[in-house]
């Protein structure tokens, strides 16, 4: 990146590492000294919680306000009744409108925490696509917008072109999604004067598509800006790990678990992450992230710190460091792991050690489980766990007993009071 940004916003994008590319650096770097920018990322309502594959976008919003410009959540309460097509293999399962609803309830708790919707210049707002795309008229919808996108255009962007290259099927639903996400930029920018829209890098055309037809029926200067798509050093998504996605939402992943995913980056990683999903300043970023050997640790807790602290609080934070720091260090069970509580009448003659393994969340399955053990990575209270039929009995769990899967993973099983 050669742009030598005079913005707050632009230079904190460019020297942190969230700048994939942008439809007009110039022009927007000068909106954002000329005033407050009003911008924009979306989010469909595809699962009740947001994961770590999202926080890219939420820090992004999160450095938008910190640095005087005002961002906008827009939920996809009308969008997730599509689904966008973007890079994926099939459709996306159809939701009905109490599932959307409910999904938008559960990811508003975690933009809370990133950022401040007040009455303020640069007050963040909350807005629903639903708002303007419930009432849409279709003929009138397509003679007025849909008349400005070329379907040869639509053809030859990568997000759509690498599904038909894969003889993949593209359902017209489908299809109109991207004039739906063009149509929210422009609504946006009429409505509320929202000049920017962000996103990841898949969804560039999308993102150009909504620039076009705002320039061509408004005639309003707007403009884009998108993310890399983030992977792992060893190649892997972003915002996935060994036992599936690492939401954001408490009850779907205990703060601990998230803490223990952050403490577990990869030493090639920690330099990166920091400057992108911490506030740290970038000098020290760069100085926790070339640390070798054992200090490289130091810089991952400081990590998993910062992280959580930011989604759960820093009690949260605390709490999990001293439970990592018992469990890892001491050799102690951890008041704060992941537990799986068993009523007597639920024990009968006893639970099988792999039903434990699976129900508390350490194997996805008894298959898993049972490989677990066979490999010796499964351990109860620190003893190796050797026979796959061994069973838990009411005796047994007299007092919680610790399970491990591996070295990192731990849970507790203890009977119900």
């Amino acid at each position: 990146m050669t742009y030598h940004a005079k913005s707050d916003f632009m230079r904190v994008m460019i020297e942190r590492g969230f700048m994939a590319d942008c439809t007009d650096y110039q022009g927007l770097d000068e909106a954002l000294c000329a005033g407050i920018v009003p911008g924009y990322i979306g989010f469909d309502a595809t699962a009740k919680s947001l994961h770590v594959g999202s926080l890219i976008q939420i820090m992004m919003l999160r450095w938008l306000q910190k640095t005087g410009h005002k961002p906008i959540t827009l939920m996809g309460g009308g969008t997730t009744k599509v689904g966008d097509p973007s890079f994926r293999a099939d459709e996306r399962p159809l939701l009905t409108p109490e599932q959307i609803d409910a999904n938008i309830d559960g990811m508003k708790q975690v933009f809370a925490k990133y950022l401040s919707y007040d009455d303020g210049a640069s007050g963040a707002l909350m807005l629903n696509n639903a708002e303007w795309l419930d009432g849409l008229n279709y003929l009138e919808f397509l003679r007025d917008v849909g008349r400005h996108f070329s379907v040869n255009r639509m053809l030859s962007f990568e997000s759509v072109k690498s599904r038909l290259d894969r003889e993949q099927s593209l359902s017209f639903l489908e299809f109109n999604y991207m004039i739906l996400q063009a149509y929210d930029f422009m609504e946006l920018n009429r409505r509320y004067g929202c000049r920017l829209q962000m996103g990841g890098s898949d969804q560039w055309g999308n993102i150009v598509n909504g620039i076009d037809l705002t320039r061509r029926v408004i005639d309003h200067e707007v403009f884009g800006l998108t993310s890399p798509l983030l992977t792992t050093a060893d190649g892997k998504k972003m915002g996935k790990s060994a036992d599936g996605a690492v939401w954001l939402n408490a009850e779907m992943r205990s703060p601990y678990e998230f803490w223990q995913f952050w403490r577990n980056t990869a030493d090639a990683d920690v330099g990166r992450f920091l400057k992108l999903y911490t506030e740290l300043p970038v000098d020290e970023c760069d100085r926790l992230g070339a640390l070798g050997g054992a200090e490289i640790n130091e810089a991952k807790i400081v990590l998993a710190n910062e992280v959580t602290t930011l989604c759960h609080g820093r009690e949260a934070a605390a709490a999990a460091e001293a439970t990592a720091r018992e469990v890892f260090e001491k050799g102690g069970a951890g008041d704060d792991l992941p537990t799986l509580v068993l009523s007597v009448d639920e024990m009968g003659a006893g639970v099988s050690v792999v039903q434990a393994i699976v129900r508390s969340g350490l194997a996805k399955s008894g298959k898993d489980a049972k490989r677990l053990i066979a490999e010796g990575a499964a351990r109860l209270d620190d003893a190796p766990l050797s026979d796959a039929g061994r069973m838990l009995t009411a005796a047994d769990l007299a007092s919680p007993v610790k399970l491990s899967a591996g070295k990192k993973r731990h849970a507790l099983i203890r009977l119900k009071d």
